[in-house]
């Protein structure tokens, strides 16, 4: 482990909570390899508060007059409900919040005009997340563009830029709108019948096609689209990039928040090529990662002919178990509605709302692609199939003779991607020079080299993965398939790539994260921009699944039908969610944040955004009648001031050990952790599945984290070397003194393991969290704490009890577990060397063992945690969870 006493992009000393990226990990400034693991706060936040995906009444209206405010996305810090959602997602052992934030939420009200207030709303709810020890990373988020092509992202006025009518789009089938499904009419718009995943059929429709070249390419592909004398690629990466420039800005002044809490931006979400790369304009792709082959599918020729108004015959698709199947065709008529915005709508050039003078060569109310002669809009015929696939032939000279100049084919990650998250990056860098640069390729897209010089040893691979067919077809199937092999061209034929049974569809899911790790070697592959030199200081960047999870309204949403037997049963949910995040586990050690929470989850609607349902946590879940301490708690604090309400909820240490800093409820009772357990599953669904015992800081580097959710086991595996214990530099001060210190001041520093008590609570611990609280006729007192306040200390054991640190020493038979029983915990413990510690209120065991000395250069070190009994066999109703307790005695198998 190298020593990172400076910070690797400034050369200036760094803060204690500090975050390395460093020889693949994420590394704190003790050097403790850390594990990020949490969620994306929030899926809602792709669109306002009163405008979910489904409400048609005033989309248009508003989205013309200047857009809505998107205050009040993730949190509402106005009825103490921000202290509870956070709380919860503590609770449940997260440390990091990727925070999805639309350039629509910056800049709405047009061009180069920003959302100050918003951005004011953003400091409030990262000062809160910093409350509860999160780190954050800020995602720019988008899906198919924008909210009015059928997605979320960019502002409504950047469609008008492009020249295109955003009320014409469902007419033609530019792209499939949600609150306009299947038609904007009032006798047939039903949007509560949108498709699963239909939404990203929009990637292979017009609307996102063109707006995605045009952003990326547009002075390659479109020179005659200038818009205030620039190209129109120009125009909208200069706002893009400014906008989040200018949040980057507010959020560096605001102070008190950079490094210490945002660690990192993301790139442009799920960025696509549009038409970019396309081989044949007459046919629709075969291999394309980012489209789905669902209902009506143009080819690329088609849409422009649907575009401008002409009728088409489409290929119709459904999707079952065995993927997408032709099923007929189906004819759209546009009855002569364009997409392309009428020259009347810009007197003399200029748009009367947004300002900006178009240029002379960009004809309104034309497909731009025919104004590049790419097709002939009276003969239908098309010109250039192979246009978007090769940068533009330079113009020959009159009167020369020979062969037609060779074209260059246009690689779209090396040559437009790259200098697009070069141009984003700069302007972020400029206000948080240390920034770690989540870089982003589109989905599975291997990434391009990207030099040294633009991630100045502060960077990390940002990657999504979903279960493809889990999530289009809503149900755990007995079979799956190695999708990013297929996509990568592993198998010679795709019925290799069929996985079969479960064993088989895990081990497929851990492989394909472990190729998406291995994909970080090309951040950091060359020194600078076209050179093919080594850098001087090789560096490997860690890898961020940003995006993994699963649908919760699995098979017609049965477990949210009271009448159907399986109501409230998510087991199968937590099933497809186990098999995801042990992908993470195993050999691949990966960081991640799950997809998604939001406080506004509704069974009806979902996410609240085109019928997605993967929240993690669902008001509709919760049982109102049974509210835990916790939440009580957190409600007396929110009635009064908060400066006490935020003493109240959350226990401030002297000297924090971040990331992981101490839980809000880390000076609570160890008796009332029954409550709290309640507390984390109440509203929570396949809360086993993402509420994992894992490794947050380690002495050293992972080499293998196995957790059995059956058997309610751990077992983790860390190689240690001499390096990675504290260091000195030349004046003999330590880089790695820690806050942290054991019952002996000359222990090493810990290897920190989050152990929940949804898989590691007590039988009674369980039995009281499933009794009615107005049963235990308990008083809430909202100020009381346990211990001197700002101090986290083992819980004292009585004498029946093993009492802690627990130490194994070489005599020790090592093949017995210890067991280590409280009031809330009941578990085996067996570690190769070393004593451990348990903080029962932080839900954190601390391993401490010797770092190699001597002849010794490395070693291999190892800890199983084992719930005494066996795993937790939660039932999925609340009263019939407590009727099994109440008679079998204990609620566990």
């Amino acid at each position: 482990m190298p020593q990172v006493p400076l910070s690797s992009s400034t050369g200036q000393p760094t803060s204690k909570d500090y975050i390395h990226t460093l020889d693949g990990n994420f590394v704190d400034n003790h050097g403790r390899t850390l594990l990020l693991r949490g969620v994306n706060l929030s899926g809602s936040s792709k669109a306002p508060v009163d405008q979910p995906s489904h409400i048609l009444d005033g989309f248009w209206e508003t989205a013309e007059a200047g857009g809505k405010s998107f205050i009040g996305r993730p949190l509402n810090l106005d009825d103490g409900s921000a202290d509870e959602h956070l709380c919860r997602l503590r609770g449940w052992g997260f440390n990091v919040i990727r925070y999805p934030i639309t350039w629509e939420a910056l800049e709405h009200e047009g061009p180069g005009r920003y959302d100050y207030e918003f951005m004011d709303y953003t400091i409030r709810v990262l000062r809160k997340c910093k409350e509860y020890g999160f780190k954050v990373y800020i995602n720019p988020h988008q899906d198919v563009w924008s909210r009015f092509s059928g997605g979320s992202g960019a502002p409504y006025w950047t469609l008008p830029a492009c020249g295109i009518n955003p009320q014409a789009l469902t007419a033609t089938q530019a792209a499939i709108i949600h609150c306009e499904f299947p038609t904007p009419s009032a006798d047939t718009c039903d949007p509560a019948s949108l498709p699963a995943m239909i939404w990203s059929t929009n990637y292979g429709r017009l609307a996102s096609q063109t707006l995605f070249a045009l952003f990326f390419g547009g002075q390659t592909f479109a020179p005659k689209c200038m818009i205030d004398g620039v190209n129109i690629q120009d125009y909208l990466q200069s706002h893009f990039a400014r906008a989040f420039g200018v949040l980057a800005e507010y959020i560096r002044d605001a102070g008190g928040l950079l490094d210490d809490v945002v660690v990192g931006w993301d790139s442009m979400n799920e960025p696509a090529e549009g038409f970019i790369g396309y081989e044949d304009l007459n046919v629709y792709p075969e291999v394309q990662g980012s489209t789905l082959k669902k209902g009506t599918v143009p080819t690329p020729i088609q849409s422009f002919k649907l575009g401008m108004g002409i009728a088409q015959t489409l290929d119709n698709y459904t999707f079952g178990s065995f993927g997408p199947k032709r099923n007929g065709t189906v004819t759209v008529d546009p009855k002569g509605t364009r997409i392309w915005m009428d020259p009347s709508a810009e007197p003399e050039g200029v748009h009367p709302k947004w300002g900006w003078k178009r240029g002379g060569d960009w004809t309104l109310g034309t497909c731009v692609w025919a104004l590049h002669s790419v097709w002939d809009i009276e003969t239908g015929q098309l010109l250039q199939p192979q246009y978007f696939r090769y940068a533009p032939a330079p113009s020959s000279q009159s009167g020369t003779t020979g062969p037609p100049p060779i074209r260059t084919e246009v690689h779209f990650l090396e040559d437009l991607f790259l200098p697009q998250s070069t141009l984003y990056f700069s302007h972020i860098r400029a206000a948080h020079p240390d920034a770690i640069a989540f870089v982003q390729a589109p989905v599975f897209a291997v990434p391009p080299q990207v030099p040294e010089s633009l991630l100045r040893g502060r960077a990390c691979h940002s990657t999504h993965y979903y279960d493809g067919l889990t999530l289009v077809t809503r149900h755990w199937n007995w079979f799956n398939a190695d999708a990013l092999g297929l996509l990568r061209g592993k198998y010679s034929s795709p019925i290799f790539a069929v996985k079969v049974g479960e064993s088989a569809i895990r081990t497929s899911l851990q492989s394909q994260l472990g190729v998406l790790k291995a994909d970080a070697v090309n951040l950091g592959a060359v020194q600078d921009a076209g050179s093919s030199d080594p850098p001087i200081n090789r560096r490997r960047y860690p890898t961020m699944i940003g995006e993994i999870g699963t649908p919760f309204d699995m098979d017609n949403k049965k477990a949210y039908d009271p009448s159907n037997k399986s109501y409230g049963d998510y087991s199968n949910q937590e099933r497809a969610l186990d098999a995801s995040l042990n992908a993470a586990d195993g050999p691949n050690g990966l960081s991640y944040t799950v997809w998604t929470y939001c406080p506004d989850s509704s069974h009806m609607w979902g996410d609240g955004w085109n019928m997605e349902d993967l929240s993690l946590w669902s008001e509709d879940d919760v049982v109102g009648v049974r509210r835990s301490a916790v939440g009580r708690r957190l409600e007396a604090a929110g009635s009064i001031s908060p400066a006490r309400a935020s003493s109240l909820t959350l226990a401030t240490l002297s000297a924090p050990s971040l990331p992981y800093a101490p839980l809000p409820w880390s000076t609570t009772n160890p008796q009332h952790l029954h409550d709290l357990l309640a507390f984390l599953r109440d509203g929570a669904r396949a809360v086993r599945a993402f509420c994992r015992p894992y490794p947050v800081k380690m002495v050293g580097t992972p080499v293998d984290i196995q957790f059995d959710i059956g058997k309610g086991s751990l077992k983790v595996t860390i190689r240690v070397t001499a390096a990675d214990g504290a260091q000195n530099d030349d004046k003999g001060e330590l880089f790695f003194s820690s806050p942290i210190k054991a019952q002996d001041d000359e222990d090493p520093l810990p290897t920190e393991i989050f152990l929940p008590l949804v898989h590691f609570a007590s039988d009674e611990c369980v039995r009281q969290s499933l009794v009615n609280l107005s049963e235990r006729e308990q008083q809430v007192d909202p100020d009381e704490e346990s211990g001197p306040s700002g101090i986290a200390t083992p819980y004292p054991y009585s004498a029946s009890t093993a009492t802690l640190p627990l130490t194994i020493s070489p005599e020790s038979n090592k093949s017995e577990p210890m067991v280590i029983r409280t009031e809330a915990y009941d578990f085996g413990v067996k570690v190769s060397e070393g004593k451990v510690e348990l903080y029962e209120c932080e839900q954190t065991l601390r391993w401490f063992y010797d770092i190699p000395s001597g002849e010794e250069k490395e070693k291999e070190v190892s800890i199983e945690i084992t719930r005494s009994g066996g795993a937790i066999k939660w039932v999925w109703r609340w009263s019939d969870a407590l009727g099994e307790v109440l008679s079998r005695g204990c609620g566990v198998g």
